[in-house]
């Protein structure tokens, strides 16, 4: 297989125009993601996911960010609206982990549906009483234990539907206090508490094949953001454990400073995989490929690694699953 651009790259609209396919049939990304520009129908939808795939000349795994609740690019009818996941967990008690490996593989079957095979989940943030608001109900707990349980249902729903599961945002964004769309979150906690709550999230799911950074700052250990920090990319990569497949979340968000370009090359010389870039904007894309180039060798094979795991969808009946998750819905 060529080597891919390190990159995974959004578009501009409802279908590809002929400059994004050709920029798109030259650089070779990873992979592409979808947001609510890029939606309007099913049939649409369908036509996109085969144009990306179409202008790369395999089938690139393509993204979304469908958890449910506020942050679900897909709503009804084309899909189901959820709580978000905070909310659901709270109300499923201790069924919580098995409800919400129904819920993620009825997602994913509404994902494969229409050509997308990549969700952006599960989130293992750990939920703390000042933890911002635009991440907070996104989070499955504040329990260290049920994030762990709950994030493996996840996990095991995205792959009984097909679908690759990109965990995040590692190291562990839950303390932040900030939204990092907009500026720059600083957590100030010592390395042993951080060890012992925030980073153990994610030891138990270092074998995943894709995960997605954080844009924060762990004061006690190194004063840049930690999509940008060689120190904090060794520490996902030798103290988490974490040998996957790792892409920065989207290097337009506000919380890093410079251009776009900058913030992907540093990404990348940090040790990162592949940038991440959202907002479709040809000429950002263009900019990010002319810094970043393609894979290293090592991202290549984590590259390939990743894409090895996707599995054949489940026969399954998705009523039947809908029944049996509404079977756990407390009796009022």
């Amino acid at each position: 297989m060529n080597r891919f651009a390190a990159a995974i790259f959004g578009c501009d609209g409802l279908r590809l125009t002929n400059e994004e396919k050709r920029f798109f049939a030259k650089v070779s990304p990873f992979g592409f993601i979808l947001f609510a520009r890029n939606i309007n129908s099913a049939d649409q939808i369908r036509a996109l996911t085969a144009e990306l795939r179409d202008s790369v000349g395999w089938a690139a795994p393509i993204f979304i960010d469908q958890e449910g609740g506020r942050v679900q690019r897909l709503r009804a009818p084309l899909a189901t609206e959820w709580l978000p996941p905070l909310d659901d967990v709270a109300r499923f008690g201790e069924n919580a982990a098995e409800a919400m490996r129904l819920r993620y593989q009825i997602t994913g079957l509404e994902l494969q549906a229409l050509g997308i095979d990549g969700n952006c989940a599960p989130m293992l943030d750990v939920a703390r009483p000042n933890t911002h608001q635009i991440l907070r109900n996104r989070c499955y707990s504040s329990d260290l234990q049920r994030v762990i349980d709950v994030g493996h249902a996840v996990v095991k729903g995205h792959q009984d539907a097909g679908v690759l599961p990109v965990m995040k945002h590692i190291p562990g964004h839950g303390l932040a206090q900030l939204d990092s769309h907009l500026d720059l979150p600083r957590i100030s906690l010592d390395r042993a508490e951080l060890d012992a709550v925030d980073f153990a999230a994610f030891k138990p799911f270092s074998d995943l094949p894709l995960g997605m950074t954080a844009h924060l700052v762990f004061d006690k250990i190194d004063p840049q953001p930690a999509t940008i920090s060689k120190k904090m990319i060794n520490l996902i990569r030798q103290d988490i454990g974490f040998n996957g497949f790792l892409m920065t979340d989207d290097i337009s968000m506000e919380a890093l400073s410079g251009t776009v370009a900058e913030r992907g090359s540093a990404a990348i010389k940090a040790g990162c995989d592949a940038v991440l870039h959202c907002n479709g904007k040809l000429a950002e894309m263009q900019s990010i490929f002319d810094a970043v180039g393609g894979m290293t060798e090592a991202a290549q094979t984590r590259a390939e690694r990743a894409l090895a795991t996707r599995q054949t969808p489940q026969d399954v009946d998705i009523d039947q699953l809908r029944a049996d998750f509404e079977a756990f819905l407390p009796q009022s």
